[in-house]
């Protein structure tokens, strides 16, 4: 009997490790699980995407209920694109936006050149010429952009950059740039406030800010 009765259990052990494996390999399970360790460790960790372009359409959502937003990209090419959308062409108006992008004219050997250099190495198409003309392209579109929405404020920095900020008055998004990865493609942290990775990616924002350069958004 005492057979029979340990064999149901470690079935039925068995089934429920399982049936846990099975429901965890979905998102949202694994985001409840992530947002309990976050409530116990204060690092404010929500959710975890395998690739920043997931996290576009929760971003959008963010972006339109913000305050004000503040922006650290390596290139820009998502401020352009459908996420950033309520900030440019709906009706939503922060009382500040900042921008951070990197300076598309520094000299030969800065931070632009070398990260086009790890990008080379799974894009062959990728030059530096191209990424610093990809960047000024969306600094002119940008422009176009602060000119009908006020409070946009943007800077060009020539810094160490590995990951993109993006953060609002209650949540950050973090992009660790991979050695064999464009940005989109990368994870994303997803953090809200309070909570450590939410002071860090501010903390990490305004650095680069007060060590930038004013871009005029006077159009050209």
């Amino acid at each position: 009997m005492n057979a029979f009765l340990l064999g149901i259990l470690s079935s039925l052990v068995t089934s429920a490790l399982l049936l846990a494996l099975s429901l965890l390999r979905t998102s949202r399970p694994l985001w409840w699980l992530t947002a309990a360790c976050s409530w116990f460790t204060g690092t404010g960790l929500r959710r975890v995407y395998r690739r920043q372009v997931s996290a576009e359409h929760t971003m959008s959502q963010d972006l339109a209920k913000a305050q004000w937003v503040k922006v650290m990209a390596g290139r820009g090419n998502i401020l352009t694109r459908e996420a950033f959308a309520p900030l440019w062409a709906g009706d939503v108006s922060p009382a500040s936006v900042q921008i951070l992008l990197p300076d598309p004219d520094t000299p030969h050997g800065s931070w632009l050149d070398r990260r086009s250099q790890d990008v080379a190495r799974f894009d062959p198409g990728f030059t530096s010429a191209l990424l610093r003309s990809q960047v000024r392209a969306n600094i002119d579109y940008l422009i176009r952009a602060a000119h009908a929405r006020p409070g946009i404020r943007m800077r060009s920095y020539d810094l160490p950059h590995t990951c993109r900020v993006i953060a609002t008055d209650k949540v950050a998004y973090l992009t660790f740039y991979s050695d064999d990865a464009h940005g989109r493609n990368s994870p994303c942290l997803y953090a809200r406030a309070p909570g450590l990775l939410y002071t860090i990616a501010l903390q990490q924002f305004d650095t680069a800010w007060a060590n930038s350069t004013e871009v005029s958004t006077t159009l050209r």
